[in-house]
C-alpha cells in the first residue's frame, strides 16, 4: 500500500515538473543555416542580459550578422566578431517565449528565448520604515464606554467569587 502512495507521489511530482518547466530553446529550432548560432541563457528574466553567439568557423557567415527579436533592440555582429550582448526589455511578459532571428549573408535561422518570472537588476526603493508607536486610546478603554467596562468588571468579579465559593465548599465537604 505504501509503495502505491510513493509511486503516485513520484509520478505526480514528475508530471508537475514537466508541466511547469519552460521550454528550452534548442539550437535545432530554426537552425537550417550554413552557420551556427545560440542565445545564452535560453531562459532569462525581464531586464537581464543575454549573450548572442555566432559560429563563423564553418565559413557560412562572412558578412555582418543581424539579430532581431521582439524582446530587445536589433543587434549587429560585425565581420570578424562572433558574439554580442544585449539587454532584454523590462516590459517582456513573464512566461512568454520570443523568437530570436539570426540573419547573415541573406540566410536566416531562429531560436526561442523564454522569459522567466521576476526581474533582475535594480530593485525599487523599500517602503519607509515606521518610527515608533502611535499613541492613542490603548488598553481596555479603546472603544468602550463606562457601562461596558463596569459590566465586564462585574462579570470577572462574580466568576472569581463563584470559583472561590465552590473551592471552599468542596474543601468543607472533604473535611467532614
Amino acid at each position: 500500500m505504501r509503495a502505491i502512495r510513493v509511486a503516485s507521489a513520484a509520478l505526480l511530482g514528475l508530471g508537475t515538473l514537466a508541466l511547469t518547466t519552460p521550454p528550452a530553446a534548442a539550437q535545432g529550432d530554426g537552425d537550417i543555416t550554413p552557420f551556427g548560432f545560440s542565445v545564452a541563457p535560453t531562459t532569462i528574466a525581464a531586464g537581464g542580459q543575454v549573450s548572442l553567439r555566432l559560429e563563423r568557423a564553418q565559413g557560412g557567415c562572412k558578412g555582418a550578422a543581424t539579430i532581431t527579436s521582439g524582446v530587445f533592440d536589433t543587434v549587429t555582429i560585425r565581420p570578424g566578431h562572433s558574439s554580442a550582448t544585449t539587454a532584454v526589455d523590462w516590459d517582456a511578459k513573464a512566461g512568454a517565449s520570443y523568437r530570436v532571428t539570426f540573419t547573415c549573408d541573406g540566410v536566416s535561422g531562429w531560436t526561442d528565448l523564454a522569459i522567466a518570472g521576476g526581474r533582475t537588476g535594480p530593485t525599487p526603493a523599500p517602503y519607509p520604515v515606521p518610527r515608533g508607536v502611535h499613541a492613542g486610546e490603548g488598553g481596555s478603554v479603546a472603544g468602550f464606554d463606562l457601562k461596558e467596562i463596569g459590566l465586564g468588571a462585574a462579570l470577572v468579579a462574580s466568576s472569581v467569587g463563584v470559583a472561590y465559593h465552590l473551592a471552599r465548599r468542596r474543601s468543607a465537604e472533604d473535611g467532614a
